[in-house]
């Protein structure tokens, strides 16, 4: 029995040698390539955040990128994120964001954004243009959580024709925190006569990535206070009451 185990250890001793000297020769293979990579620190010019009436002019104030105190390049994209854009025009009014990148010698990316509003105010006799705070009372209920959401935006689409970033309000978007695919989009409001809350109301849309189908089922507009009052009714068994209150330049 004790040759058996002999012949046993001798035959497992090459490959307990093999093993260990591998081992070894792996951590020397390690040794010393251990470093730190720097990612890219930004330091911008100018606010982050920026109200522009439309027509302004508007240059970029710039910003910089830095790794480990030198200096890098620095990229940008603009999106408009209430009404689809690739660029920022201070013509159309949106909010537009832009998005720097910077990637440092490791290829890890860094970024930074800035917001630029471009509003256009109306004077919600002739024109309902503008940027709105919102409060939002759901199936009548109310809750602080849906006060004050910040911000809801109406633009003109065309003549007499206006479109609003959300038609909930902000429900969910701002809200609840679930983001900007939880907007309801694509709502229309003809205007025949603002001074006399005549309005055509439509087509229908979708509540986000919820979809269904949404109509606002009344709009009413009070210039004396600079608020919009509408309703809109979702068929997923849910009504949005929703106040808006124009933010003043």
């Amino acid at each position: 029995m004790k040759k058996i185990f002999k012949i046993i250890y001798l035959l497992l001793l090459p490959i307990i040698f093999v093993a260990v000297t591998t081992s070894c020769e792996r951590e020397k293979e390690s040794e010393g390539i251990s470093r730190i990579t720097y990612f890219p620190d930004f330091k911008m010019s100018g606010d982050e955040v920026i109200v522009l009436n439309k027509g302004d002019n508007f240059t970029d104030p710039g910003i910089k990128a830095y790794e480990n105190g030198v200096e890098i390049p620095v990229k940008s994209t603009v999106i408009g994120d209430y009404f689809p854009a690739s660029s920022l025009d201070v013509n159309t009014p949106n909010k537009y964001i832009i998005t720097y990148l910077a990637t440092n010698k490791d290829g890890f990316d860094g970024t930074a954004q800035r917001i630029v509003y471009v509003i256009s105010t109306g004077d919600l006799i002739n024109n309902i243009e503008g940027l709105y705070t919102s409060t939002v009372v759901r199936n009548g209920v109310q809750s602080p959580q849906y006060q004050d959401l910040k911000y809801i935006m109406i633009r003109k689409s065309g003549d007499n024709v206006y479109e609003i970033s959300d038609a909930i309000g902000g429900y969910y978007d701002l809200g609840r925190k679930y983001g900007a695919d939880y907007r309801a989009t694509g709502a229309q409001i003809t205007a025949n006569n603002i001074a006399t809350n005549d309005f055509d109301l439509g087509p229908s849309f979708g509540v986000g990535a919820f979809g269904g189908v949404a109509t606002i089922t009344s709009f009413t507009v009070d210039a004396s206070n600079k608020t919009i009052t509408f309703v809109t009714e979702w068929d997923a068994g849910y009504t949005f009451e929703v106040t808006l209150t124009q933010v003043q330049p």
